[in-house]
């Protein structure tokens, strides 16, 4: 058999154990970390232990280098990349994100963290589904739904845009509807942008990449660095870091707008850029 270079030939596999939010909120984000990987916290021991080889207690696992056939990659961002497999066992296509830096790394522990974390308490069926999380040489790989097609993807097949009418039919109803459901249940995606919006071959809108999603805290501050500039709310613009989900209803807007001109509603090429064209077609009674 001809070697998969892309997947470990002795992978670590990680069960998903549900937590309470109570639970969640006790722990320090290693407690954390074991909890959703491995289904347990890592016990503090205070004399040094006999180091057992991880691996050795699970080669009966089925490698993921004999499960998982790559077939393409199908894209790429700051953080990692995806590739569309095949399950040997079932012939299921998946989607396989792939983490480009070790999960060392403190940012994309704590981005492939609030990715797992969320994925596994929300569940709609305009969310794509997490089917299972594998590990090779330190670098998380994320197992999703396979989805045919994204937003970016029709944008590029009709330069000219959309009707309103078909936007509302197969987009703007279900995206609304899970833009609700995130509120009811205190969540923000902020990074609703074209590519992160897929549809399946059925026609069905699906959500990707929370990375950057996070919980809403009343008082609590966050991130303002946050979003693709085009698609990036006002008060992101201008540094504030008390927010909540209407970061997301902007982003929504943004990308009705693109689908509806075909071109980005507007393309700044900086910040102070990006308000100005805001600006200048919202008028100056917007930032008041």
């Amino acid at each position: 058999m001809q070697e998969n270079k892309d997947f470990d030939e002795n992978p670590e596999i990680f069960a998903f154990r549900s937590s309470t939010v109570r639970e969640e909120r006790r722990m320090s984000d290693f407690d954390l970390w074991d909890m959703l990987l491995f289904g347990a916290r890592r016990p503090k021991i205070k004399t040094p232990p006999v180091v057992v080889p991880f691996r050795k207690e699970r080669r009966h696992l089925t490698p993921m280098m004999e499960k998982y056939e790559k077939l393409a990659k199908i894209g790429e961002g700051s953080y990692g990349v995806v590739f569309k497999c095949r399950n040997r066992e079932n012939g299921q296509i998946i989607a396989v994100k792939k983490y480009v830096e070790t999960e060392d790394d403190p940012l994309i522990k704590k981005i492939a963290l609030r990715e797992i974390r969320m994925l596994k308490q929300l569940k709609h069926p305009n969310l794509v589904n997490l089917i299972e999380v594998f590990r090779r040489k330190r670098k998380l790989h994320l197992v999703f739904e396979y989805c045919e097609h994204t937003v970016l993807d029709i944008l590029e097949k009709h330069p000219k845009g959309f009707g309103l009418n078909i936007l509302k039919n197969i987009f703007f109803c279900e995206i609304s509807l899970l833009n609700k459901y995130l509120f009811s249940m205190q969540c923000i995606h902020r990074d609703v942008k074209p590519e992160n919006i897929l549809i399946t071959k059925d026609g069905v809108v699906k959500l990707c990449d929370f990375g950057f999603a996070r919980t809403l805290s009343p008082g609590e501050n966050y991130t303002d660095y946050v979003a693709t500039r085009w698609y990036r709310a006002p008060e992101l613009l201008v540094g504030e870091t008390q927010y909540g989900p209407a970061v997301d209803v902007w982003a929504i807007g943004c990308v009705t707008a693109e689908l509806m001109r075909g071109e980005a509603l507007w393309p700044g090429k900086s910040d102070v850029d990006q308000l100005y064209l805001i600006r200048k077609t919202l008028g100056k009674c917007f930032f008041k």
